[in-house]
């Protein structure tokens, strides 16, 4: 449904589209990454362009506004009448974020540093309103207000760093809407953010969108997100618009092969009950597991002695053989300091042990420890080194485990590790001497599970492995994992911030709230009927 808002003096025809897009086509170098695309967004009216990375559509988004560098833009993309593409830079100068307002996925690299969020929504005021500096700083104060920040005069003083995930991406919302644009192109907005912030951003948008009646022009990938905020929905496919329409008519009904791909990319449970046998001892045990830091103190106190944070507290569970132990929480619930604590990688207090041993923080020591236990971490691209080629970063723990191995034998076993996860020569010639720059999101994921696998570990911590990959790549990742348990009995400590990645891999779920577990039990039980009220909000707000 199409909501028009009142038309504002010089504005087009009220039966008009407020942006008509029509034949862009984006270059870099004479390689088109968006190729002739078509679409309108009318006045009061939320359109959704989804699309997995690489689709092209943020550097569509981005180049409304003439803000990618170095490309070759073509077509038109009219606006109020304006062709946006064809104005000189003072022109468009004007119109960006007075009459179209921008969000960016990333509130911490979009926010400088060096300034206050009150500064920084207070200058789009000075420079586009020219409103003196004090009235200027009064209103950032009620922009914020108005997105629901808590103690908004004292966060108008905060820098960006100082200021949690959701709070940042209410600061930037604030200075995008803070002359209140006739349409926001908001860039993958909630990405970045737990559930339950998801969930009241949200809602913010909406609400703010209904006041005021602009459009809204939303880039995601997160289908859920559509469904419950968008009016229509265009689907990108490598630079191409595949599909478009109502988004209750293209969910019901999909016709291209990739929507269709897309919709059906939720995680699929493909995991084996593990028995009761209580005669086999846990593979993993944890009693009353304690995680602190150490903090300074304020005023003379702080001279003779530190504080502490407690990031763990008390928490107390076990991971049988060939079992999936779901983590699941919010930034800042202790989950990643559990695992950290569980590969031996932080001090702790309280007993931890994996197959009987423990761990004593030394490397000798814990040498056979960690041959046990291997990890699989959330960014493939950071946790890669960019200077190894895959051999190398494949074999590493060959080397360390297996030193007597020659490199013929290193190499054969490294290409039976890339091959049970997937990658062969056949498919990547020159295999072991590419570098992981070379492959995709989800292939680079896959070369850390393989580098995992190769020492034949029993128990793997898998820390967020699939939060940073496309949805559908996501899928075949976790089906990886699901097969790789059934083939190898292995166990999984899985930390993830996704209902749904818990609902499709774990036997058993731990929920953390700020330290402590909440909750407990069969993933089933606590998913379907949880008992703890934060539960029900994480469980709710997955939709």
């Amino acid at each position: 449904m199409t909501v028009k808002a009142p038309s504002r003096p010089g504005s087009a025809a009220s039966d008009s589209p407020l942006l008509s897009v029509s034949g862009l086509r984006v270059e870099f170098d004479g390689q088109a990454v968006v190729r002739g695309i078509d679409f309108s967004v009318a006045a009061g009216e939320k359109l959704a362009l989804v699309g997995e990375s690489g689709s092209g559509k943020t550097v569509t988004a981005l180049s409304l506004l003439r803000l990618v560098h170095n490309a070759r833009l073509s077509g038109r993309a009219d606006f109020d009448g304006q062709d946006l593409l064809a104005l000189d830079e003072g022109a468009l100068r004007d119109i960006r974020g007075s009459e179209i307002a921008m969000i960016f996925q990333e509130p911490m690299t979009a926010l400088n540093p060096l300034y206050t969020v009150g500064e920084q929504i207070a200058e789009v005021l000075e420079l586009k309103l020219g409103l003196p500096r004090l009235q200027a700083g009064e209103q950032a104060v009620s922009l914020l207000a108005r997105t629901g920040i808590p103690e908004p005069a004292r966060r108008a003083q905060a820098f960006p760093h100082q200021l949690s995930g959701g709070q940042r991406q209410r600061a930037m919302i604030a200075m995008a809407l803070a002359c209140k644009p006739r349409l926001l192109l908001a860039d993958e907005p909630t990405t970045a953010l737990d559930v339950t912030l998801r969930g009241q951003i949200l809602d913010l948008l909406d609400e703010l969108q209904r006041e005021t009646g602009m459009a809204v022009l939303m880039i995601t990938h997160d289908l859920n997100l559509v469904r419950r905020f968008a009016d229509r929905v265009a689907v990108m496919e490598n630079g191409v618009i595949v599909e478009h329409g109502a988004v209750a008519s293209v969910f019901a009904h999909p016709q291209h092969a990739y929507t269709q791909r897309l919709i059906d990319s939720r995680p699929v449970r493909d995991v084996e009950q593990v028995p009761a046998d209580t005669s086999q001892p846990p593979l993993l045990t944890a009693e009353g597991l304690r995680v602190a830091y150490p903090v300074p103190l304020g005023g003379v106190r702080g001279w003779f002695r530190k504080g502490e944070f407690v990031a763990v507290q008390g928490a107390s569970f076990s991971v049988a053989p060939g079992q999936t132990v779901g983590v699941i929480g919010e930034s800042g619930s202790g989950k990643s300091t559990l695992a950290l604590a569980t590969l031996g990688l932080l001090p702790f207090a309280g007993e931890l042990t994996v197959a009987g041993d423990s761990w004593h923080r030394s490397a000798g020591a814990d040498k056979a420890m960690r041959r046990r236990v291997q990890v699989v971490f959330q960014d493939p691209y950071s946790s890669l080194s960019p200077r190894m080629t895959v051999e190398e970063i494949v074999g590493e723990g060959l080397r360390v485990h297996e030193p007597a191995l020659s490199a013929q034998q290193r190499g054969e076993r490294v290409r039976q590790a890339l091959a049970e996860v997937g990658l062969t020569d056949q498919q990547f010639p020159g295999l072991l001497a590419r570098y992981p720059h070379e492959f995709s999101g989800g292939q680079r994921q896959r070369l850390a599970v393989a580098r995992a696998l190769i020492v034949s570990p029993q128990l793997l911590v898998l820390d967020e492995p699939t939060s940073a990959l496309d949805v559908t790549i996501q899928k075949q990742v976790l089906q990886l994992l699901q097969d790789l348990q059934r083939e190898r009995g292995l166990s999984y400590l899985l930390i993830t911030h996704d209902v749904d990645v818990i609902r499709a891999m774990a036997h058993e779920v731990m929920v953390m709230k700020d330290g402590q577990v909440v909750e407990a039990g069969p993933v089933d039980r606590v998913l379907a009927a949880p008992q703890h009220a934060y539960t029900r909000v994480l469980v709710s707000a997955a939709g």
